[in-house]
């Protein structure tokens, strides 16, 4: 896909439909997504191809009323390419839209978030991550809402040496995650950290739209050796930021594996599947480290959890939940 610009039919789709409690929407706008949309239909939707998948990022991002037919659209679309579709970070919405049309859809994680008015960072509950941002302005952290074009090179550092304490063949995440850079950056905000001027770490937040409109909590990253605390320091200094301007909400995204409730589940779900999430949850942080990001977001009472789900074609398909990961570029 080409660069979208901030005054396209596309652009305002997101922010018009946004598959309005999807929070994190704003990153079907990544570059590397595809679309697809036909003219009789004011609508757009997102994916990615994947060996002989695509895989759709959110919902069809459409008027109600013309939903199922912008779905059935695509879905032919994809089969006439000679693909399969899995659909990824769905919504409750969406998932008993797609289930309905013969999809097999499970809880595949969940989004976090808390109400910023009714966050204090006062209290015991916040004593350890109070003397975490300490610690950090003790080392000498400054922190300043900072334009992206000044600072490429100090971020590049950052994530080299981020990349670089992973391991051999550790590749950054895409698609599920936002970025920086591009004509969508102006909607943006970035947060940096700096020790004796030079960069230590950053955070991008994305906007949110729908009902609990604010920011995400996106994009985060840090030199290996850096103080303790730095990241907590950034973010808390975005969240008083963001208090100040009357911002409602704080989102810290999508984990997966994280927030499985039966209760979430949808009528025809696989219970294999279902077994294989907890699994997940329970043994598989070398696949994705779910309970420390989600230990992370509890520092924040972050407790507003929004279930997200994938819907697979027929049945649930190990292929296809594996084509989630390598469209992400995590295999």
């Amino acid at each position: 896909m080409s660069m979208i610009e901030t005054d396209s039919p596309i652009f305002r789709a997101v922010q018009k439909h946004s598959q309005a409690e999807n929070p994190s929407s704003f990153l079907a706008l990544n570059e590397g997504n595809e679309t697809f949309s036909v003219p009789e239909i004011d609508g757009v939707i997102f994916y990615r191809r994947a060996g002989r998948y695509a895989v759709q990022f959110g919902g069809p991002f459409v008027e109600k009323a013309s939903y199922d037919a912008l779905l059935e659209r695509f879905v032919a679309y994809v089969h006439d390419e000679g693909l399969s579709l899995v659909g990824v970070q769905l919504q409750r919405d969406d998932a008993e839209a797609y289930a309905r049309q013969g999809f097999t859809v499970n809880q595949i994680g969940a989004s976090w978030a808390v109400r910023i008015p009714d966050l204090t960072l006062r209290g015991t509950r916040f004593m350890q991550l109070r003397n975490k941002v300490s610690r950090a302005h003790r080392n000498g952290l400054k922190i300043q809402e900072a334009q992206a074009s000044d600072w490429q090179d100090g971020l590049a550092r950052i994530d080299r040496a981020w990349l670089g304490a992973k391991g051999e063949g550790a590749r950054p995440l895409e698609f599920l995650v936002g970025q920086i850079g591009g004509t969508m950056q102006a909607h943006r905000r970035l947060f940096v950290g700096t020790i004796d001027d030079a960069p230590v770490a950053y955070i991008s937040y994305s906007p949110v739209y729908g009902s609990r409109a604010g920011w995400m909590h996106d994009l985060s990253r840090r030199i290996p050796e850096g103080s303790p605390g730095l990241m907590e320091a950034i973010n808390a200094h975005a969240l008083e930021v963001f208090r100040g301007e009357g911002v409602e909400w704080l989102h810290f995204g999508f984990t997966p594996f994280t927030g499985l409730d039966a209760g979430h589940e949808v009528p025809g779900h696989s219970p294999a599947f279902q077994w294989l999430m907890r699994f997940l949850w329970a043994e598989g942080s070398a696949l994705y480290p779910a309970q420390t990001q989600l230990a992370y977001k509890q520092k924040w009472a972050a407790d507003v959890l929004i279930p997200e789900y994938v819907a697979f074609e027929n049945q649930a398909s190990l292929a296809g939940f594996a084509h989630i990961f390598r469209a992400s570029n995590a295999l």
